[in-house]
């Protein structure tokens, strides 16, 4: 059985020197990732992945911040999505979420002087199960 190795904050059992297809890491540190470019599944750009954000009773994440619009970072709407609606694309390194720009844009946000205890769970659901 491989050992778990530390690599650029990531914590994995596959041994140093195989190709990246064989394995992705099983733990990852939160500044790994966070300002990663979030994209549909259609490969536009919606954003970036500003903050995961944590629920410190259970130890698990709860909700990630996306961050789109805005010019660098400054004047960005905000979105509290539940982690399990991003998918993370290794290999282009951004994170995949199902939703199209313009219902992205028609979206409420959250206000960034009051940020939610819990990800909306509207974002939980595919982009066509939101639509109806």
């Amino acid at each position: 059985m491989a050992r778990p190795f530390e690599h650029d904050g990531a914590i994995s059992t596959l041994e140093p020197g195989a190709p990246e297809s064989a394995s992705a890491p099983d733990v990852m540190s939160c500044d790994a990732f966070v300002g990663d470019p979030v994209v549909n599944r259609a490969g536009e750009e919606l954003g970036m992945l500003a903050h995961v954000m944590l629920d410190l009773a259970s130890g698990r994440v709860a909700y990630a911040v996306l961050a789109h619009g805005g010019v660098m970072g400054l004047g960005a709407k905000l979105f509290a999505l539940p982690w399990s609606a991003l998918r993370r694309d290794a290999k282009r390194g951004c994170f995949v979420l199902d939703v199209t720009r313009e219902a992205l844009r028609a979206s409420p946000g959250f206000d960034p002087d009051h940020w939610p205890s819990k990800a909306d769970p509207r974002w939980a659901a595919p982009e066509a199960e939101r639509r109806r």
